[in-house]
């Protein structure tokens, strides 16, 4: 066993554990100042909930074995509970529960991110029970089909991913998504716009009518998203390695291109540049870079961040023009950003982009795959949320949303003046 990759492994993976809360923090400094428990606890609650349901069997979903399979559901039955992974196979390079507790924080934060669609009108209780029933039977069935690799008994790797490998039979080549293009954004994305409408629209809906009620939290969220999407972008390479320096340079790249590009559309068209801007365009540099970031050079990075940064600020916007509500722009920004650096693959991909090879069969791959994942998700997250909000009641009542919901929900406030209670 190579102790300087498990440790890799192992730290990547604490890495992104912490953008969960770093998401909490972006999203909680977006909302209302009455809704910011309500906001953050929804990332909160989704660690406590998936992180259970990965150990469970979520793992077996998604790490089936199987080779390019293209059912929505296989599971590995003696991956159940993860008890039949505590031994480390002879020459593996790291133990399976480092891959398996890697593997976890990308469905915790996933998960997460498709809540920033509902801000201030969701019941916790109904969202909880939307994440374990769109978890299992959504993103632990993509995830399968995108990363379905790992250590088979004998130390060596299984792959199975349709996706990124199951193309290859078609196409030539597969599809590629390094660290979760659309698994996590397209996905979350797709599951966020289906949501978005079952919930409807907030109290009062329309631009400039809801404003951030703390931009340093904004800040401070997206600087823990880009300090543990490291771990989530080098780490995907499982090693230290020349691979995952090139990952690593291009999460600096992209995203650090897209902030500027977002500013400066943000200028063009209001006037001013602005903190939350800076923020936002941040993240979608790397949304963008996600997919990508170990198959392009670090000039191609900063194109792709350019990009992403300029059309992800105008995105954002769509809601307003056809009307859905999706509070924090999770569309605008992860199924925007994601489609876009998947798709960015096609052209620009080292070797087999279309500016390389003259071939269009890795565009029609990326194609395929973001297609895919959109519709699987989106209609399955519709039906989920409709399911939930007959069955439970989703939104909460208006005159609530108006009020602000943390105390209703949860018994607490975000702000207490000192001395304001005895």
């Amino acid at each position: 066993m190579d102790q300087g990759n498990t440790a890799f492994v192992l730290i990547s993976a604490a890495l992104v554990l912490l953008m969960t809360p770093g998401l909490a923090f972006f999203y909680g400094g977006l909302v209302k100042a009455k809704s910011v428990i309500s906001m953050m606890m929804l990332s909160f609650g989704a660690i406590g909930l998936i992180g259970v349901l990965w150990v469970v069997y979520g793992y077996a979903i998604a790490f089936p074995g199987n080779k390019g399979t293209v059912a929505p559901w296989s599971i590995d039955w003696s991956a159940i509970g993860l008890n039949s992974l505590l031994e480390v196979p002879k020459g593996a390079a790291y133990p399976p529960l480092a891959f398996v507790a890697f593997q976890a924080t990308f469905a915790i934060i996933t998960v997460a991110l498709v809540s920033g669609a509902i801000a201030d009108r969701a019941k916790f209780g109904s969202w909880m029970i939307f994440a374990g029933v769109w978890a299992t039977i959504v993103y632990f069935p993509v995830a399968s089909w995108v990363f379905n690799f790992g250590l088979a008994k004998d130390g060596s790797f299984a792959y199975g991913g349709w996706i990124t490998h199951g193309l290859q039979e078609l196409l030539g080549v597969g599809a590629i998504d390094f660290a979760g293009g659309t698994a996590v954004h397209i996905n979350a994305g797709a599951a966020a716009l289906a949501l978005a409408l079952v919930l409807g629209r907030r109290v009062g809906f329309q631009k400039g009518a809801d404003v951030p009620h703390n931009p340093p939290f904004v800040l401070l969220g997206a600087g823990l998203l880009w300090f543990g999407w490291f771990g989530f972008n080098a780490g995907s390479e499982l090693a230290a390695d020349g691979t995952a320096a090139v990952a690593f340079v291009n999460t600096i790249a992209a995203p650090a291109a897209a902030l500027l590009s977002w500013l400066l559309v943000e200028k063009l068209r209001n006037g001013k540049p602005t903190s939350v801007g800076a923020a936002s365009g941040a993240v979608a540099g790397l949304v963008a870079i996600t997919p990508a970031c170990a198959s392009l050079t670090p000039i191609w990075a900063v194109v792709l961040g350019l990009v992403a940064g300029a059309v992800c600020q105008l995105a954002v916007d769509l809601k307003f023009k056809l009307g859905f509500d999706d509070s924090l722009d999770v569309v605008g920004i992860h199924l925007v950003g994601g489609i876009i650096g998947t798709l960015y693959l096609g052209f620009f991909a080292n070797t087999t982009g279309l500016i390389y090879s003259g071939s269009f069969a890795q565009l029609s791959a990326q194609a395929i795959a973001a297609i895919s994942v959109l519709v699987y998700s989106f209609v399955l997250a519709f039906a989920i949320g409709w399911v939930v909000e007959k069955i439970f009641g989703f939104r909460i009542k208006d005159e609530d949303q108006i009020a602000g919901i943390d105390t209703l929900v949860h018994g607490e406030e975000g702000y207490v003046l000192i001395g304001a209670r005895v």
